[in-house]
Order: C-alpha cells, then structure tokens, then sequence
C-alpha cells in the first residue's frame, strides 16, 4: 500500500517538472528546458513502468530490462541537451 503511494508521488513529480519545465520552453525557446523537460517525460514513463513491474506483476513477469532502458534512453537525452546544445 505505502509503495503504491510513493511510486505514483514519484510519478506525479516527474510529470509535473515535465510540464512545467515544457511549458517554460514554449514560453522562451531556451533550448535547455526542451532537453531537461524531455527528461522528465521519460523518466515519468520510467516510473510508470516501475509501478507496473513491482504491484502489477511482482512475480510473474520481470520488466526491469525494459525499465533500465528506458532510464537510459533518458539520461541520453539530458546528456545530449546539456554536451550538444550552445547558448
């Protein structure tokens, strides 16, 4: 029950950096705020998969490969907004 909570507060934080660092970006097309908010959008989607792995289907079926992908896939995109992108 106290995972479920903290899982989807998880989740819930990621979303809203996601959206609040996006809507700043269409505000000021400051290049940094697209590649953190896109971050944040595949890290939410990270949780959400977590949550699904650990109350969804604890044992039956094991998505932890999936999950370190895609946190993976989301620190590629942080470290390409922050190596690749010139103020």
């Amino acid at each position: 029950m106290i995972g479920m909570f903290i899982y989807g507060l998880c989740a819930l934080t990621s979303a809203l950096c996601a959206w609040l660092l996006l809507q700043a970006y269409a505000r000021t097309a400051y290049k940094l705020l697209l590649w953190t908010g896109m971050f944040f959008l595949v890290s939410t989607g990270n949780n959400l998969l977590l949550m699904v792995d650990k109350l969804i289907f604890p044992v039956t079926i094991d998505l932890s490969v999936p999950r370190y992908l895609l946190g993976l896939l989301a620190l590629g995109v942080l470290f390409r907004g922050l190596i690749f992108e010139e103020e």
